[in-house]
């Protein structure tokens, strides 16, 4: 579970050094398996993993998490609380090659019959003219 906490009108990382060994010490109480701090050219991000997701309703519930979340550095679109990993990370498995869709489709087989070309050719091509000798 990622909290991605943006620049305000202060640093983000002033919010990690004021809630950060909060956040933590509360997580290690609920359960948490793993933890992780990302500063970002934007702000900071803390990761963290717990066994189960309960675990991770019952930590995103304490007054601690709640009380640091009230005080991001911008409260109206500087908070972002999402499951999975923050930041620039990648995936954590290769991305599948999706289809090209709109001008980037494949192209259409170029047809064979002799006679599409030559209907093609005799509606772009100018009448032939004959040379009348008197």
């Amino acid at each position: 579970m990622s909290i991605e906490v943006f620049d305000g009108p202060f640093a983000a990382s002033s919010w990690q050094e004021a809630h950060g060994d909060a956040l933590v010490e509360t997580a290690i109480i609920y359960g948490a398996v793993e933890w992780n701090w990302q500063p970002t050219s934007w702000g900071v991000v803390f990761e963290v993993a717990f066994a189960d997701e309960d675990a991770w309703d019952r930590y995103r519930a304490t007054l601690t998490v709640q009380t640091a979340l009230d005080a991001v550095p911008d409260p109206v679109g500087g908070l972002l609380v999402y499951r999975g990993r923050g930041g620039s990370s990648g995936a954590s498995f290769p991305r599948r090659p999706r289809p090209l869709a709109g001008s980037g489709a494949a192209a259409l087989p170029i047809p064979t019959d002799d006679d599409f070309w030559a209907d093609l050719i005799a509606d772009v091509a100018p009448p032939r003219l004959t040379l009348v000798r008197d």
